[in-house]
């Protein structure tokens, strides 16, 4: 594994208005006269740098969602549907198919995230960029994913220089990380200068191999609906409490259970919920035995293919904040 030879800039010592002049002239530089693309998941990071991206290059820049079927509920509408109210156009990419055909017969972790990778970068983008003669992807890498790969604890999908990969070799084209300097913390200041609303700068952080990084085990369209949904019981559930970031997360082996006077053998939904700053360590919230009360009885009732509801109470590290 290579060295991080990024310097990196403390939140408390981030300018963001001199960060993101600084990124438009780094940008534009980049580019020059070509066409650069990007893709919106919706999560803060990949938000900032699409409206970062956007006030560098204008119609230079070609904004993709891709819809790989592992989203939150609705949520290419709904973010396309945010960035068109903010004057900035986003094409929905359907590749369902693309993603649920490599991770068919998948378990382990690591080789889910390469597969997701691979179906992203050389597959999905690779189609992209034949067919919009791009040269440049513009995407959002903060330096936690580069720390955490380049320490081996796991590998972050949109790393590559850290693994000795060259995307202009591999995939055809150049990838630019204009917020690879900052952590989540900073990226939220940058995103509150840009003027996106609090709703998007503020969201909980969602990984990138979407709701595949919160199935243990491998991933069916019918393992995504039911993490999908106790994903949106989670957070309407929590959406009040002050905490970094939290998840439903589903489990591999069913459980035994009951429904009706008669055993069931169900499914395990795992709940987590973290207080931190930039995702380096992390402390369980301490929420309310009411809290936890209503949330798995909402689970339990609304999703009747689920069991079981527990409540992670480890710390990071050892834990990491996704399971997967």
């Amino acid at each position: 594994m290579k060295k991080i030879k990024i310097k990196g800039i403390r939140t408390e010592a981030l300018k963001p208005k001199e960060f993101i002049e600084e990124k438009i002239r780094e940008l534009k530089e980049a580019v020059e006269d070509g066409l650069a693309i990007n893709a919106l998941s919706g999560g803060v990071d990949s938000s900032v740098v699409t409206a970062l991206g956007h006030r560098a290059l204008g119609k230079q820049l070609k904004t993709y969602f891709i819809d790989n079927g592992i989203m939150r509920e609705n949520e290419p509408r709904k973010v396309a549907a945010i960035f068109k109210g903010l004057g900035i156009p986003i094409t929905i990419v359907d590749a369902r198919a693309d993603f649920f055909k490599a991770l068919k017969g998948v378990a382990d972790p690591e080789e889910k995230r390469e597969a997701i990778t691979q179906t992203f970068y050389r597959n999905v983008f690779g189609r992209l960029v034949k067919k919009s003669g791009a040269r440049s992807l513009l995407q959002g890498t903060i330096l936690t994913d580069v720390e955490e790969t380049a320490a081996g604890i796991k590998r972050q999908h949109n790393v590559f220089e850290q693994l000795g990969i060259d995307p202009q070799k591999e995939f055809g084209y150049r990838i630019l990380e204009p917020l690879v300097q900052i952590r989540k913390d900073g990226v939220r200041k940058v995103g509150r200068a840009l003027g996106l609303p609090a709703s998007v700068f503020n969201r909980i952080p969602f990984p990138g191999p979407a709701l595949a990084a919160r199935v243990i085990g491998e991933v069916t369209p019918e393992k995504i609906r039911l993490v999908r949904k106790a994903t949106s019981i989670t957070e309407e559930e929590l959406g009040s409490v002050k905490a970094f970031q939290y998840m439903a997360i589903l489990h591999e082996d069913r459980v035994t259970g009951m429904r009706s006077g008669k055993r069931r053998f169900g499914f395990q939904i795992e709940i987590r919920c973290w207080d931190s700053v930039d995702a380096r360590i992390a402390k369980p919230t301490r929420l309310s035995w009411q809290k936890l009360e209503s949330l798995a009885g909402r689970v339990v009732e609304e999703i009747p293919e689920v069991v079981s509801v527990t409540y992670n109470i480890g710390t990071k590290p050892p834990s990491t904040i996704e399971a997967v």
